[in-house]
Formats: structure tokens, sequence, C-alpha cells
């Protein structure tokens, strides 16, 4: 019966979603300018920003999972500490941070560069909330393989690097690839850290999640067709990272 009350807690919601769709104006409000404009700058900074957590995130999932020391815990801890900050303190650290009188923000402004309220700012914020679920996904697979096919590598005469690209990543590519899914999904939903450091400027800034919040205000209903459509979205996300076969799941293991 607990079960059963969590599972009617989680899909009760989204039916009733569907069920209060306006049919008739579904397709005309999620193919209107505005939503086709929310919905590509959402696509296009979370790509963006699943890019940017591969390039810095394996990397250092891999080091958090071969090395060991105070220190690195420290240095974990501190990566992990997106998951569980309110996404509008993450922006306001953002904003203090890269912001115009920002801690690194004032030193590039002069030369030039400004960050927020940017659509960098939203890659950067996307990016902040994003990159720890793809560290635990391939540092979690990187601990259960263990490091014996990397030390047969090493002593046949292989890099570090070399190791990496052809030892590594290819034993624990499902991981990688879960990890990119929830990032990029991550990175789609995201909220509160990037209308808070990069606003909320339709085509420059306004992702969908943020479009969905500013027509929810003035007309609940003209909301609900874009909502779904990130509904879906996530359910295809959750189906890609779930149903595959149990020793993949085994490999991905967190």
């Amino acid at each position: 019966m607990p079960a059963v009350l969590g599972f009617a807690l989680i899909i009760i919601p989204p039916i009733a979603l569907a069920q209060r769709m306006p049919w008739d104006d579904f397709w005309g409000s999620i193919t209107s300018e505005a939503s086709l404009q929310a919905l590509g700058l959402s696509l296009r900074t979370a790509g963006a920003s699943t890019i940017a957590c591969i390039l810095i995130g394996v990397p250092m999932a891999t080091i958090f999972a071969r090395s060991d020391g105070m220190v690195l815990r420290v240095i974990r801890s501190a990566v992990l500490l997106p998951l569980v900050l309110p996404p509008v303190v993450g922006g306001i650290a953002l904003l203090y941070a890269f912001g115009r009188k920002g801690l690194i923000g004032e030193h590039l402004t002069v030369w030039g560069i400004d960050i927020a309220f940017s659509t960098t700012a939203v890659v950067l914020a996307q990016t902040f909330v994003a990159l720890p679920f793809l560290v635990i996904s391939v540092e979690g697979a990187l601990r259960v393989s263990g490091s014996s096919y990397e030390q047969v590598a090493a002593t046949l005469g292989a890099g570090p690097t070399r190791t990496l690209l052809t030892v590594t990543l290819p034993l624990v590519f499902p991981a990688v690839l879960s990890g990119v899914v929830l990032a990029f999904a991550r990175a789609m939903g995201e909220f509160g850290a990037t209308i808070t450091f990069a606003g909320n400027s339709p085509g420059v800034t306004q992702t969908a999640p943020l479009k969905i919040y500013v027509d929810e205000i003035s007309d609940p209903q003209q909301a609900l067709p874009l909502a779904l459509v990130l509904v879906v979205l996530a359910l295809v996300v959750v189906v890609a990272v779930h149903l595959r076969r149990p020793g993949q799941r085994r490999t991905a293991a967190v």
C-alpha cells in the first residue's frame, strides 16, 4: 500500500495536467513563435551545457574514482553541492561570482565580457546544476569496474590520456551515456538559477521553464501545452536511462 501511494503521488499530477489540457489549442500553442523560441533556446543551451559537463565532468569523475585523500573528498563534496543547494541560491552565487560586480565578473568586464543576463549565463547556470549528475554516474561506474584494465594498459606503455579514451571510457560507456542524458534533462528543466543569474529575456535567456512560469502567471491555460511537452521529454529521458539490459544497469550503477 505505501508503494501504491508513492506511485500515485508521482503519476496523478501529470494525469491531472493532461486532463486540464486545452487540446483544441494544443498544437497552435506549442508551435507559436514564443513557444518555439523558448523551446529552441532550451535545446541549444542544454546541449551546450551537456557538452561542457562531458568535457570537465568525465575527467573529474575519473580523478575522484581513482584517487583518495581528504582534499579530494572536500573537493568532491563541493562539486556535488548543487545537488542539495536551492537553485535560486545557486543563481545568486553565480551572480556574485560572474556578474559585473562579481568576484570574477568585474575582471571580465574590463575586457568587455559580460556574462550575467546573457545566453552564456543560461549555459553556465545549467552546467552548474547538471554537472553533479554526470560526475556521480561516471564515478560510481568507475569505482565498480576497478582499475585493473587501466593498470594493464599502463604497463603496455599507454599514457593517461590514451588510457582514458581507449580503455576507461569504453568500459563505462553505459554510465557515461546515462550521465549525459540525466545532465541534459536537468539542464532542460533548470529554472531557479537561470532566472536569477540570466534573467527572463525572450529570445535571449527565456528558456521553456521560464516561459511556462510567465504564462502560468498571466494565463494558466496557456502554460499547459508547453508544460506537457517538457513532461514528455522528461519521460523519454527516464525511459532511456532505465530501460536498459540488466548488465548495462550494473555497469552504470552509482
